[in-house]
């Protein structure tokens, strides 16, 4: 058996009766040299210190050991820690936790949060930008000192330099500390002694949260699908959580952007023949907190790219065999989506709706502009909509 216990910036003396006593009964104990510092004199177990890297270890935990093992983890092991990680390589029946607070409902306390209005991002071992938001407001668990600094930088490059933005070390603690500004302040003038057992605590300003982005949310060179074809696009796309977008012939990406945000755990794969649309489609992503795989041209940049769920063209239906290439990735049960503006590229899909049904749409939106005095409806290119469900 594997015993996970939490502990806190306090050490033992926030522990319960409960988790103290499991340490004191332990023969040994695995945890990195800051948790096992907290340990004190009647923890008599031997106390082995993680190797880097850590998962080769994990899978070996139980080996030559005939009594259970013991395993500190910081506050809460199933956020974002620990815990989970040993739950799924050895089963829950193998695995017991004491949860400690968390460092998320210490933050919360102290900034008058409620925790479930509040999001949680790790930057334990992800990019900064994944901390990026448009909006609301989230405790961010830093990998380390530097982290701070490194999130503040990019917040204030994408805009968002007057975000509220706390820094509170060693939780709990003797040693606790909160130091408040901005994003701008942090980006241009931190501090260089910050603690590298650290949470961010961030109100994203400006609040621009939509369902959809206008299309001045992206860059682009005019290659992308704009806002209300892109409503009407992601309704029959209609993601569930979890899923994964291959976004074919991406252009500015917009359409996986969407995809990304509409669940938690969508994913999606852009694949862009042109090179500076690709720098684009990274931009885009990024401006949100989204990790997009950015891929080159369709259908050679296929080999190698994970499962679709679900697969849209947005661009290349003329290309010969394209089409039958992505109907080839897609497994059974899977949903394709084509827009087609050329006559050229309607042909196609009509003759593929011939030939495999689905459904066959047809979208002209017209925009209201100055006519002299008056107002006049200028029609925008018509786009022709295949759907279908792979059999």
């Amino acid at each position: 058996m594997i015993v996970v216990v939490g502990i806190g910036a306090d050490g033992m003396a926030g522990l319960s009766e409960v988790s103290q006593c499991e340490l004191r009964r332990a023969t040994v104990v695995y945890g990195s040299a800051r948790q096992l510092d907290l340990l004190d004199d009647t923890v008599a177990a031997s106390r082995r210190q993680w190797p880097s890297p850590m998962l080769p270890a994990l899978r070996t935990l139980l080996d030559g050991h005939r009594e259970d093992v013991h395993v500190l983890a910081s506050g809460d092991p199933l956020l974002h820690g620990i815990g989970s990680t040993l739950i799924r390589l050895f089963g829950p029946e193998r695995v017991t936790v004491l949860p400690h607070v968390s460092a998320v409902t210490l933050a919360c306390a102290r900034m008058g949060w409620t925790v479930q209005d509040t999001e949680v991002i790790s930057l334990v071992s992800a990019a900064p930008r994944t901390a990026v938001r448009r909006g609301g407001q989230a405790i961010v668990l830093s990998s380390d000192g530097t982290t701070p600094k490194a999130l503040a930088m990019l917040l204030d490059a994408y805009g968002r330099g007057d975000s509220e933005f706390s820094v509170l070390e060693q939780l709990g603690g003797p040693k606790e500390r909160r130091r408040d500004g901005t994003a701008r302040e942090w980006a241009t003038d931190s501090p260089v002694d910050v603690d590298d057992l650290n949470v961010i605590a961030i109100r994203y300003l400006p609040d621009e949260r939509t369902a959809s982005l206008p299309d001045d949310a992206f860059v682009h060179d005019g290659q992308i699908t704009k806002q209300s074809m892109r409503a009407v696009t992601m309704a029959v796309l209609a993601p569930r959580p979890g899923e994964r977008l291959w976004d074919v012939g991406a252009g500015s990406g917009s359409i996986a952007v969407e995809w990304c945000r509409s669940w938690r755990g969508c994913a999606a794969v852009a694949f862009e023949r042109d090179e500076r649309r690709r720098v684009n489609i990274r931009a885009n992503a990024a401006a949100s907190g989204l990790e997009i795989d950015v891929r080159g041209e369709a259908p050679g940049a296929f080999d190698g790219a994970p499962e679709p769920s679900v697969i849209f063209i947005g661009g290349g239906l003329t290309q010969p065999g394209l089409l039958d290439a992505c109907l080839d990735q897609l497994p059974a049960g899977g949903r394709l989506v084509a827009n087609a503006v050329t006559a050229e590229s309607e042909a196609v899909v009509v003759q593929a709706h011939s030939k495999l049904g689905g459904t066959l749409r047809r979208f002209q939106h017209y925009r209201g502009e100055p006519l002299g005095g008056f107002t006049g409806w200028r029609p925008q290119l018509p786009v022709t909509q295949w759907a279908v469900t792979k059999q």
